[in-house]
């Protein structure tokens, strides 16, 4: 079925990494090369039993993808795109380096942007630097915290406020400082204990006995790289043959089930812990979530938090297509058009568990490297009425004095889009475990308000709104850089009804998104200032 004719010009991987660089001129390395043949863009071969790719079929696709992406963009958003801000020499390790990947979060922008703009770098297009160290930024619509961070590797201070306190925690893990080796002691203890639960049940072997006959299974009917490569050209009816092929395994799942006496589904259906988690993997998550209430030191157990909702987000029951935007549980194996096999939930969270521990504490000791001795805080409210000193004085006075005596030098921050997303949902499960009050209702232009016209007037309100209370708190001669996709042509009455006015845009293509809609797409960063 998958019998190939080999070019004469193939290379081992290695070889072709370097070929590509020389090619090129630029890097391009032997795991560049390997994640074009594992995901199907070029033919795998075997040279002398070890994989290679045909020099030719390499170039093609570089031509074809590389050389035409910037004409083709240009072409469908315009002229006036500044490729530069595309960002797209940097690999995805470096737009989510060290703490800027402690959780999953819809919405945010690349760490490139922020420091763009807020460090003293010249170029053709930033014609002047606005900010220098020692400066107070403001993020009044702060996310996961990316202006915050960067922020402190520049040498700045820095203040963001946010309406969602899941949001504001995790900003605030990022960005404070903690005990790490202390940490570590904390979360072996949460570690044994999921051990100890999880050996007291059939679960380990179930799930190995599980995961040997899939991937037997997976070998036999979805051979890879081969399978995704027929897939790509059509040669395949992907849709079909994967469902069919999932029924066949999901038989062998339910007789593997009866075997070792597993609950799939929890008895209710109520909360979202209820829905989305299968009966295993609930019973763990209940006994971390006790065991990390339980912990004395608050910014360790702020920490614990994290790791644990970054855990319980990938242990959802749903498939991995699915992941950013849920749509029905997944209670049984499916074909994943996103690894070209059939997948199976999860009945088990240890592994990612321990997988998130290690990982944050590395990143986190990473950012130490690399931190500041300034001082960052997302405070949990709505921007449109906060008071910013108060606030302060209450949740870091020090901040809070440095802020009276020298006011805040600007703003970078990126408002929700109208109608996108739900963001106290999307964090849902965090909400159900750590009881944090939602505010649903205070958001600015969520998904569950649509994009009509009486959407767009609100969301207009509430963004002119935040910007006119935050500029109480600016200093004479602010600049605000606003990042949106300006689709509905709002941004200059916002400004205006805020008293600003829009001195400069930068137009920039969004090339490194996670959605499944990958169109040509841009934002605009607007660069405003006072009246």
């Amino acid at each position: 079925m998958f019998e190939q004719t080999i070019p004469d010009d193939c290379v081992s991987v290695a070889e072709a990494g370097r070929w590509a660089s020389e090619r090129l001129k630029r890097e391009v390395t032997p795991a560049n090369i390997a994640y074009l043949i594992q995901y199907g863009r070029v033919q795998k071969y075997k040279k002398e039993g070890a994989p290679a790719v045909s020099k030719q079929e390499l170039l093609e696709y570089y031509r074809s993808f590389l050389g035409r992406r910037e004409l083709d963009w240009k072409d469908r958003l315009g002229g006036g795109i500044n490729w530069k801000l595309s960002f797209d020499q940097y690999k995805e390790a470096e737009t989510t380096k060290h703490v800027h990947r402690l959780h999953p979060y819809k919405g945010k922008f690349i760490p490139q942007l922020a420091e763009y703009f807020l460090d003293g770098g010249v170029d053709e297009f930033k014609k002047e630097a606005r900010f220098q160290p020692g400066d107070i930024v403001l993020d009044p619509f702060c996310g996961s915290g990316t202006t915050l961070v960067q922020a402190n590797e520049l040498g700045m201070h820095a203040v963001g406020v946010d309406v969602s306190a899941f949001n504001a925690r995790i900003s605030n893990v990022k960005v404070g400082r903690r005990p790490l080796v202390k940490a570590l002691m904390e979360l072996d203890k949460i570690t044994r204990s999921l051990r100890l639960q999880a050996d007291s049940t059939t679960i380990p072997a179930f799930e190995a006995r599980l995961s040997e006959e899939l991937s037997a299974f997976n070998r036999r009917f979805f051979p890879s790289p081969e399978f995704k490569r027929k897939a790509r050209l059509g040669q395949i009816d992907e849709k079909a043959y994967g469902k069919e092929k999932a029924d066949e395994f999901t038989r062998r799942f339910l007789e593997l089930t009866d075997e070792y006496g597993v609950q799939i589904l929890q008895d209710g259906s109520d909360r979202f812990l209820d829905k989305w988690f299968l009966q295993p993997v609930r019973v763990e998550i209940d006994l971390a979530a006790e065991a990390v209430k339980s912990i004395a030191d608050e910014s360790i157990r702020h920490l614990a938090e994290l790791i644990l909702s970054r855990t319980v987000r990938t242990c959802r029951a749903t498939t991995h297509a699915d992941l950013a935007t849920l749509k029905e549980p997944a209670s049984a194996p499916y074909y994943c058009a996103k690894h070209g096999k059939v997948c199976r939930p999860l009945f088990s969270m240890l592994g990612w568990w321990t997988r998130y521990c290690q990982d944050t504490l590395q990143r986190l000791d990473q950012f130490n490297q690399l931190r500041t001795d300034t001082q960052q805080v997302c405070l949990v409210g709505d921007s449109r009425v906060i008071d910013l000193e108060a606030e302060l004085a209450r949740e870091m006075p020090a901040l809070g004095r440095l802020v009276k005596e020298r006011g805040i030098r600007g703003i970078f921050t990126s408002p929700p889009y109208v109608g996108l997303i739900n963001y106290h949902e999307q964090h849902a499960y965090s909400y159900d475990l750590f009881s944090f009050e939602r505010r649903d209702a205070l958001e600015i232009g969520p998904l569950f308000k649509g994009t009509g016209k009486k959407a767009r007037e609100e969301y207009a309100a509430g963004v002119s709104a935040a910007l006119r209370n935050c500029a109480r708190f600016l200093a004479d001669d602010y600049d605000a850089y606003v990042v949106a996709n300006d689709k509905h042509g709002l941004y200059e009455t916002i400004a205006d009804r805020a008293g600003m006015q829009i001195v400069q845009r930068y137009e920039r293509p969004v090339l490194n998104r996670t959605e499944k809609d990958k169109s040509a797409y841009s934002e605009t960063i607007f660069h405003i200032k006072a009246k």
